[in-house]
Parts: structure tokens; sequence; C-alpha cells
């Protein structure tokens, strides 16, 4: 509570600053700071993408628009549509980045490290993503540590009118969004239904049966202007899955599994201004997740046992900023989190776990000087489990107006506090304490507008300690470890325009990651048997390559290229390998490119996509299959 202390302190000091004529710089709404910000003045590495960006991916689900377009962020699914998709930024594990939709924080409180998966969301209700990669716990709190992704939902502008697009393709795939929206003066508004299905592909590779897959998302958002000073929003979001799924072992009968999903979001946000130089925003959020799976006993009957999960979130929040002068503005704020998991491990139990998390947090955002710009950020959370733990973060941004490069560097301190799931299987659940990490990167992006070349480069180093695993010889009984975990790399960023027509990119990731096993060198090669014997981290290629390429064949028309090349990784075994003892192995590694032509037809725009256009046969997790060759084509109303 005394560093709380402190940057109260420095902004009462701030408040005395002598104000001056204010600068004309563009603002992007970003998220590092909960405030508008203008990119230029941000030291986090923060990457938006735009619905625009979103719209000319063509592609249903947001897991597969954001695989081929960020740098520093690795893709994983488990078979086809509907199958868990998982990202990791810089090399850590999905559990270390949190995601907000909407303001609301969505985790599934019944896994083990309160996981969140990206299969279930739909692009066509996106309006807006921007992932803030780092330590981001000084904003976000606890599982913040490897960086924060916020997903913000289409809402109405201009014309009232409906709207509608449409998708098929390969394994009888239907994608179909109907939408009605537009603003006035003093209102927007906009509801949107869509619906996906697919016969799919078989999850596993050791059989040929399809898993179809269907979704259904319902979102509104309205938004009223009360006053000049007042206005509010809300948003109610919910999207009810069906998925068919193998099992892992193809010695059981597991062959065609079921998975019921519905996940629910409301909020409400009121925005007020009691001041001139004061913005005030009270958020209620309210998360609903629940999963019903009819699995089959064991390998030795048909039995079907239905087995349910529910995961409950709802937050409080009050977020203020206050514009000191123009050199200087204060972002400051309460929030109260409210977790609850409940879940049938079997037909006679029924286990329920809840918790509470309340936090403060306060970040200074201020110009030092001509051109540097700096961020001091603290948050303090307090857990209903006698733990408490405080994040900082402070971020520098620097324009060198004679380089025309802008320099960017951050360090950050971050927790992530025991999930739900792991104190509950914990034997001893007050013997756990927060998983603890800091992290460091420094970056540059740099104009050569003579030459139509961008370049954005970043290097980063994290280390975290006390990571909670947990043994499988044990029941999973959850333990924090000795030892620390690192995850060092590069990330490169290159777009390049060499004629009117032609636009080029290029991104590369290098992730040098340890694990923090008991290696005497984590750069050791696989072994005889094919196994693993480095310390790399799971799922993790060491080298990631993205290259694209959009070429105007005409004023109305452009083909599209896209190849990405992963790097061998590290999976988990399992008992079906090496004598079930669940020896890690070796995932080989890959390349698939995609062709995409989109066109403009009157008040249609249409597009054509073959995906994995070679039919390259690879896995992104051990025994799960990946998508083979896939052609695609959809339309979109234009007003």
């Amino acid at each position: 509570m005394k560093k709380i202390y402190y940057f109260f302190t420095l902004f009462l000091v701030l408040i005395n600053f002598n104000d001056v004529v204010a600068e004309n710089i563009p603002i992007i709404v970003i998220s590092p700071s909960k405030t508008p910000q203008s990119t230029s003045t941000v030291g986090t590495s923060v990457t938006v993408l735009s619905e625009k960006d979103l719209d000319n991916s063509n592609k249903s689900f947001l897991g597969d628009s954001l695989n081929k377009s960020v740098t520093g962020l690795n893709f994983f699914q488990t078979g086809g549509a509907g199958t868990q998709m998982g990202i990791q930024l810089r090399g850590l594990p999905k559990a270390y980045t949190t995601v907000y939709v909407d303001g609301v924080k969505k985790a599934d409180s019944t896994t083990p490290k309160n996981d969140f998966y990206f299969d279930d969301i739909l692009t066509g209700q996106v309006s807006r993503v921007e992932i803030l990669k780092g330590n981001q716990s000084s904003m976000y709190g606890s599982g913040a540590m490897g960086g924060a992704i916020n997903i913000f939902s289409k809402q109405g502008k201009g014309e009232f009118k409906k709207d509608y697009a449409y998708i098929a393709g390969s394994d009888k795939t239907h994608n179909l969004n109907l939408f009605y929206g537009g603003s006035d003066n003093k209102k927007d508004f906009y509801i949107g239904l869509e619906r996906f299905q697919t016969d799919g592909l078989s999850a596993m590779n050791h059989n040929d049966e399809s898993d179809p897959y269907k979704n259904h998302t319902f979102l509104t958002n309205y938004g009223y202007k009360i006053s000049d000073k007042l206005d509010v929003r809300t948003i109610y979001k919910i999207t009810d899955s069906k998925l068919h799924y193998d099992a892992i072992k193809s010695d059981f009968n597991q062959i065609d599994n079921k998975s019921h999903e519905k996940d629910s979001s409301a909020t409400v946000q009121v925005n007020y201004q009691p001041l001139s130089k004061m913005e005030s925003s009270l958020i209620l959020g309210s998360g609903y997740m629940s999963r019903t799976a009819d699995n089959i006993k064991s390998q030795f009957a048909n039995e079907v046992v239905e087995q349910n999960y529910w995961s409950y979130r709802n937050t409080v929040s009050l977020n203020n900023s206050y514009k000191v002068n123009s050199k200087h503005n204060v972002a400051f704020g309460l929030e109260k989190e409210f977790e609850e998991m409940r879940y049938n491990p079997s037909e006679t139990e029924d286990v329920r776990r809840g918790e509470e998390i309340s936090s403060q947090y306060i970040d200074v955002q201020s110009k030092l000087m001509n051109n540097l710009h700096a961020t001091f950020g603290m948050r303090f959370d307090q857990h209903s489990q006698n733990l408490n733990e405080d994040s900082e973060r402070v971020s520098l941004a620097y324009f060198s107006n004679s380089l025309d490069a802008t320099f960017k560097s951050s360090y950050g301190t971050g927790i992530k506090f025991p999930s739900l799931y792991e104190f509950h299987k914990s034997s001893n659940p007050s013997s756990l304490v927060a998983e603890k990490g800091r992290s460091f990167d420094l970056g540059m992006q740099k104009n050569f507008i003579e030459e139509g070349i961008n370049i954005d480069l970043t290097f980063f180093n994290h280390k975290y300690e006390d990571t909670i695993e947990g043994w499988k010889a044990a029941g999973w009984t959850p333990l924090n470890m000795a030892g620390v975990v690192r995850t060092r790399g590069i990330e490169l960023l290159s777009k390049f325009k060499p004629k009117k027509d032609l636009d080029l990119d290029f991104g590369y990731t290098y992730n040098s990651t340890y694990d923090g096993a008991d290696f005497d060198d984590p750069d050791l090669g696989p072994g005889s048997a094919g196994n693993f014997l480095n310390s790399q981290m799971v799922r993790v290629p060491r080298h990631l390559v993205n290259v694209g390429a959009n070429y105007a064949i005409a004023d109305d028309m452009i083909l599209g290229w896209k190849t990405k090349w992963s790097d061998t990784v590290r999976d988990y075994g399992n008992n079906n390998d090496a004598g079930g003892n669940f020896a890690d192995m070796r995932l080989k590694s890959y390349s698939v490119s995609d062709l995409s032509l989109d066109f403009l037809y009157g008040d249609y725009k249409g597009f054509v996509n073959l995906t994995n256009i070679f039919n390259e046969k690879y896995s992104q997790a051990l025994q799960f299959s990946a998508p083979e060759r896939a052609l695609n084509f959809g339309f979109k109303k234009l007003y």
C-alpha cells in the first residue's frame, strides 16, 4: 500500500505543473492505460486490428484472423472448427494472457489455469482488437504477465440500415451474418445474429470420421447520450455452440463425444464528466460460461456419462482519468471481481468454489520533454485467500525527428494468483502463493518513406518464478515449482510497398524459452527416440515466420498470398506413447500457404480463398489433426 501512496503523492505534485499549449496529436483509442492515447506516446508494444483489417482477413473465426497478422503471437488448435484454439504471446502459455470482451474478463474457472480459448469467437461481430504484449498486470491484474487482449464488439454507426454477409466452403461450411444498426446525435444501436456450421474434419489423426460444429452468436449494443456530460452503454452477447470430438486415446471407445457450450457476457457502462479535466466510467460486467460434455465412461463400455461445468464472473470497476494539463494525465481506479466455479466430476458429486479480488490502480502518463513520453503505473490486488500483491510498470517512448524513428521501452512486474481449480486440487491450499514475473522490452519503429519501407523491431526478456504445475502421477496436485521460467526473443515486422499496386509484409519471431526444468543445457535437441530433451516451452516454436503479399490486379480486384512457417516444437506426450510415461514428443516443422482473391461487383464485395494450397500434413498439438486444403468463398453487401 505504501507504493500506491507514493504514486498518489506524485499525482498531487503533477497538479502544480504549469499548463502549456496542447499539441495537435492524432488520438487513437488503445488499452494500455484504459484511456485514449496516441500510439506515439505509448512505450508498450501494441498491435491494433481495425474492423477493416478483420473484414479483409475473410476469416470466420477471430483466432484465424490473428494467426497470420500479429508478430510475437503463436497460434495452435486441436483439430478443426470449434476445437480448442489457443493463443500464446511471447512464448508464454496462454494462461498468461488475459482476454477481455467489452470490458468483461473471459476465463473458464473450471479449467486448471483459468484458460480461455478463441474457438467460439466469430469475426463478424468484432469491430476492433487491441493486443498488448509484455507484462500488463499493473493495469489488468492477475494473469496478464504475458500480455492482454481487448476485444470490442461492433456498434451502430452512420445511417440506420440492415446488412448481411455470407461465407461457404469445404466440408459443408456455412457462415451467415445478419445485422442491423446505425446512429444519430443521441443514440447508436446494433443488433446482430451470426450462424456458423460445418461438418468439419476429424479432430484426432487416428480416425477419418468428421466432427461437426455449430455456433450461434447473438449481439446487441445500445448507447444513449443523456447529456453532454453523461452517457450510458449496454452490451449483451451470447454464444451457443455444439461440437463432436474424439478421444485422445485411440484404444478407447470414445469416437463421437459431444460438447455443448454457452458463453454470455453483459456490460453496463456509465460515462460521466464531472469536470472539464476529469472523466469517470463505471462498468458493471457479468460473465457466464457453461459446458456440458457427454463422454464415454471407459474403453470397456459404451456407457455415456454427462459432465457439467459452470463458470461465473462478475466485476465492478470505477475508472477515472484526470487531465492535469497538456503534459500530464492520471488514470486511477478501483475494481472488484467475484469468481465462482461449479462442476460435477461424477454423478454424485457437486463441487462449488468461489473467490474475490479487490484492486486499486494508478497510471501516470507524462511528457517529460520534447518528443519524450513516459508512463508510470502501479496496481495493488487483494485476494480473498489472504494473498496481497502489487505490480508495477514504467515505459518510455521517444520520437527522433532526425531519424524519423520511435524508440520504445518498458519494464513491468506482474502476478498470477492460483486459480480456483488449483486451490481446490491442492492438498494444502494455504501453501500456494502467486506466480510472479518481470519483463523488459526495447523496440524501434522506423519509416523509410522514399523506399516505402516500415520496420518494427522489438527485443524482449521475461522471467517468472513460483510457477504452479501439477504432477500427473499424483492426481494433478498443484505446487509452486522451484526455478525460473524464462522467455526472450525478437519480434520483427516489416512492411514494404515497392510500387503503388503491391504491398509486402514480413514477420519474424524468435523465441528462446526455458521452462525451469533441471537441465544443464536448455538448447539440447531431440533424443534418439524422437523425444525432446530440451526445456523449450511446450508448443512454442523457436522460429516463426509470416510472409504476405497483396497485388492489385485491377482497381476492383486484389490477389493475396500468405505463408506461415513454424519451427519444430515440443509437446506433451500421452499414455499412448513411450509405455504410458507421458514422455514429451517432438512435432515437426511445417509451412502453410493461403491464396485469396478479393473483388468488387456492384454493391457487393466478394472473395475466394484457397487455404493450405499445398495440402500440408502437419499437427499443432500431438495426435490432433490440422486443417487440410479447403476452398471458401463469400460476399458482403456494401453501402
